[in-house]
């Protein structure tokens, strides 16, 4: 069974067809980008590379960041987890950017309930 992202939002459950994919949002103090990339597995979400655009109050790259033009970039060494939560207070800089093949998609841009993310089958029936 292939595995793809299902995105649980206001009751309703959307499944992108996609087996990795790029989560970024702007820090809503230090107005820095943020860009996270995950792998969509059996285990859970793996978190396989992060990228800041510089650093500031709880943005510090990594141990073994490494400048790639304007980007810190490192991978981190966490376990797989079985869902990300995101929330959606509408109140930040910017909303949440979900990219994969299939394009890229604003999430939690006005106030609701938090915005999961999981693995699921990429069809549902």
């Amino acid at each position: 069974m292939a595995l793809g992202l299902c995105i649980v939002a206001a009751g309703k459950t959307t499944v992108v067809a996609a087996s990795l994919f790029t989560l970024s949002w702007v820090h809503s103090v230090e107005r820095i980008e943020w860009r996270e990339t995950y792998a969509v597995s059996e285990a859970g979400l793996v978190l396989r590379e992060a990228r800041v655009k510089g650093s500031g109050a709880g943005m510090e790259p990594g141990e073994d960041a490494r400048l790639v033009g304007d980007w810190w970039v490192w991978q981190p060494k966490r376990p797989p987890i079985p869902e990300l939560d995101l929330a959606a207070s509408g109140a930040t800089v910017s909303a949440w950017t979900l990219c994969s093949k299939a394009g890229c998609m604003e999430l939690g841009a006005s106030a609701e309930a938090p915005i999961s993310l999981k693995p699921c089958p990429a069809e549902v029936p």
